[in-house]
This record gives structure tokens, C-alpha cells and sequence, in this order.
């Protein structure tokens, strides 16, 4: 079971999708991640790739986001977000779930003017998605803003990638949190 760690949500249950084909990430891992992006997070829009039930982008609701966007390609996963989503409406902030590919997604908020501070990726470890959703989320950054990867610790991810530029890399067990910055 799934919970909010942190924040005005903090100890509420989170629906997860049923079956295997979902990972929601851990609380030890999220607790990394907001804790490095504490500063941050207070009135950000925080995009959430590949976001199964929506633990990571609604942890930033509960936090303080203004806007979170949630992405993932699986009807199960959306169901969940949607519901976890309205359970945690009183905490404020707006959120919106699409069932789509992340990389059509980036395409189309990119296109629309979309800029968010944080965009958070979490693809399956073993897919390709990794290089063509850092490359895609560089276009609805916002100055300042950073790109956070979560993947299998022994996966290597570039230095660089088009205009982004490795910051930090923390190892939270067999995971691995990679943040990206834009080169000045």
C-alpha cells in the first residue's frame, strides 16, 4: 500500500493499479526526492511521466504543487489517479490525468506552451524510453527548472543530453535518482 509521506496529505492512502506491470515508487525514494527538492516544490508545476497511481506527482500536491500533470499509458493507472486525485482535492492545487504515451504527451503540452519546474520520469527500468523522454522533457522546462529520472542504479544515464546537464545522481538502494539542469 501506497501512502503520502509528507505534507497537508501526509498518511493518505493511495490507490496502485492492479497487476504487476506497475512499480510505484517507494517511500524511501520519494522521501529522497522531496527531500532534495524541498526548496522547489511550494507553488511548482510538477509533471509526473509514466505515473502509474500517481503517488510521486500527488506526494508533490500534498506538499505544496499548484499544478501537477500526471501521465501514463495504462487505463488501470488513470482509474487510479483520477480517484486518488479527487480524494485529495480538498488539499488545493489543480491536477490533470491523461492516459497517454509519455512521449506523446511531452509533444503535445510542448506544443500547447506547457512549462513545468519539475518533470519527474519513471518509465519501466528496462525500457528504451529513458533517452527520448529526457531529450522531449527539456522542451516544457522552465528556466530553473529540473528533470529528475528514477532508474535501476546500475543504469547508466548521459552527462549531458541535449541541453541538459547532469547536476546530481543519489543511490537510494537498488534505485537511482538522476537530476537534470539546463547548461547555461
Amino acid at each position: 500500500m501506497t501512502r503520502v509521506i509528507g505534507g497537508q496529505g501526509r498518511g493518505r492512502r493511495l490507490k496502485t493499479p492492479a497487476g504487476e506491470k506497475t512499480r510505484p515508487t517507494g517511500a524511501r525514494v520519494r522521501q529522497t526526492l522531496f527531500d532534495i527538492l524541498a526548496p522547489e516544490i511550494a507553488g511548482s508545476r510538477f509533471l509526473d511521466l509514466c505515473a502509474g497511481g500517481g503517488g510521486v506527482g500527488l506526494e508533490a500536491l500534498s506538499r505544496g504543487a499548484a499544478k501537477v500533470v500526471l501521465v501514463d499509458r495504462s487505463a488501470g493507472a488513470v482509474q487510479a489517479i483520477r480517484a486518488n486525485a479527487a480524494a485529495m482535492a480538498a488539499l488545493g492545487g489543480h491536477v490533470e490525468a491523461f492516459r497517454q504515451e509519455a512521449t506523446t504527451a511531452l509533444a503535445g503540452l510542448a506544443a500547447a506552451g506547457h512549462r513545468f519546474d519539475v518533470v519527474f520520469l519513471d518509465p519501466p527500468y528496462e525500457s528504451d524510453l529513458y533517452l527520448p523522454l529526457l531529450e522531449a522533457g527539456e522542451s516544457v522546462l522552465d528556466d530553473g527548472g529540473v528533470v529528475v529520472a528514477e532508474h535501476f542504479h546500475k543504469r547508466e544515464l548521459p552527462a549531458t543530453i541535449g541541453r541538459l546537464l547532469r547536476a546530481r545522481s543519489v543511490r537510494i538502494g537498488d534505485h537511482r535518482l538522476t537530476f537534470y539542469r539546463r547548461n547555461a
